[in-house]
């Protein structure tokens, strides 16, 4: 079976990011024992993720490196926004555990987008947030194997993504 559009398919992989300073750190490692399932197909992964992929079959290796264009687009400064404490209390008590450097909070912006942003500083202005994905503005390289191929049920081509217990990775 082969990596197609309306299958499954498991992969385990190994995601570097160039920071232009020490070289490809390694930001995030899938085993094979708890592989990352998506249905191909359906814009559920990175295109040219998926176009390294098409047409192989489980148990053969790949690698891909994806420039930020093609990634997660380039780091926008105008997505680090400053927002009002008094935004975030709860109840009309300040919320201080939500307020720490680091967290990412889910909001939704005026059109009711959802989107994350990760607290960068809190001071005197406010809670400075960025709203950029993590991987902005980087160069991506994959490494990895596909691990298994199955055939989607109907109802996971319905909704356009893996169902049941191996489809709760969300990326």
């Amino acid at each position: 079976m082969k990596a197609e559009k309306d299958k499954v398919v498991a992969v385990a992989y190994t995601l570097r990011v160039d920071d232009g300073e020490t070289g490809k750190e390694i930001y995030e490692t899938v085993t094979a024992e708890s592989p990352f399932y998506f249905l191909f197909g359906y814009q559920n992964v990175l295109p040219k993720f998926e176009e390294s992929l098409s047409g192989k079959a489980a148990g053969e290796s790949f690698s891909v490196s994806i420039d930020f264009e093609n990634g997660y687009g380039d780091y926008d400064d105008s997505k680090k926004v400053i927002i009002p404490k008094a935004q975030f209390k709860e109840e009309g008590k300040k919320n201080k555990a939500l307020l720490r450097v680091g967290n990412v909070i889910p909001m939704q912006d005026d059109k009711g987008n959802q989107m994350r942003g990760e607290i960068m500083k809190v001071d005197y202005l406010g809670v400075h947030m960025d709203f950029n994905p993590p991987l902005a503005g980087y160069d991506l390289y994959f490494e990895g194997k596909i691990i298994s191929i199955r055939e989607a049920q109907t109802v996971e081509i319905e909704h356009g993504h893996v169902h049941g217990p191996d489809g709760h990775h969300h990326h």
